[in-house]
């Protein structure tokens, strides 16, 4: 994990990290909406934000694959096009889905932005291209992050100028994860892509630190850590301890 140089800007470590948003049930602020990223803004944190792909070849601002848990609509985000998940309507607020480009023309450089590129590990990359696009027009911070590293690997082919990131843990359990075989995840715990991928940052599940991988790239090359989701005082105390960057939700650091 040697001989190149990081992009890792300071501003990546500068301000903590309000997860998809500043939301909470209190607030009425829901995830991934442009409430939650004005809320983030007027406290001064860096925002991140996950996309999702879209029928008509859009990134839309949304975490899950399917609509059924936060919208008034049943069924595969990739199942319509952006003008109609635009028309959906959220259970708990009167916000729309809108595309990554709108996302971050909203906040018009007032913040960093952090985005998570989701990835169904098909090795499709339409979504990458457009995340990056969008990205690249962005007038402010902003840096690109997925859990596949496959996804770096093609930003880098791109010659992606923003810092790249690799998400990662140490146990991948649940239906999100049950249809990848178990070497193929104990891969991306090893980073076994780094040298193909070559992440300027990582952020790594807190329950899973401390960790000899994030620990190995902070002290071999200060490669920056990020840690998620810190959700209490208790738990930022622990962030501190072995990373660089938090990613909260649920309080305010």
């Amino acid at each position: 994990m040697t001989g190149r140089s990081l992009n890792a800007p300071d501003w990546l470590t500068a301000r903590p990290i309000a997860h998809r948003g500043l939301h909470s049930k209190q607030s009425g602020l829901v995830e991934n909406t442009p409430a939650a990223a004005m809320a983030a803004i007027t406290e001064n944190y860096a925002i991140e934000c996950d996309v999702q792909y879209t029928k008509d070849g859009e990134a839309v601002v949304f975490h899950d694959f399917t609509l059924d848990r936060l919208m008034r609509a049943e069924g595969r985000v990739d199942a319509f096009r952006a003008s109609e998940l635009g028309h959906f309507a959220y259970k708990n607020c009167d916000q729309r889905i809108i595309s990554l480009p709108a996302f971050l023309a909203g906040i018009g450089g007032r913040a960093a932005v952090i985005v998570e590129i989701k990835s169904r590990y098909d090795g499709d990359m339409r979504l990458a291209d457009r995340a990056l696009a969008a990205a690249a027009a962005y007038p402010g911070p902003v840096c690109l992050k997925s859990f596949d590293p496959a996804v770096l690997v093609h930003l880098r082919a791109l010659n992606a100028m923003c810092p790249l990131g690799l998400v990662a843990q140490a146990r991948y359990v649940g239906d999100e994860w049950a249809g990848l075989p178990q070497e193929q995840l104990a891969g991306f715990t090893d980073l076994r892509d780094f040298p193909l991928a070559r992440p300027d940052f990582l952020s790594w599940s807190l329950g899973d630190l401390p960790h000899a991988v994030p620990m190995l790239c902070r002290a071999g090359v200060g490669m920056p850590v990020m840690t998620w989701t810190v959700r209490s005082q208790k738990d930022l105390l622990h962030a501190r301890a072995w990373a660089d960057q938090i990613i909260f939700e649920g309080f305010e650091p």
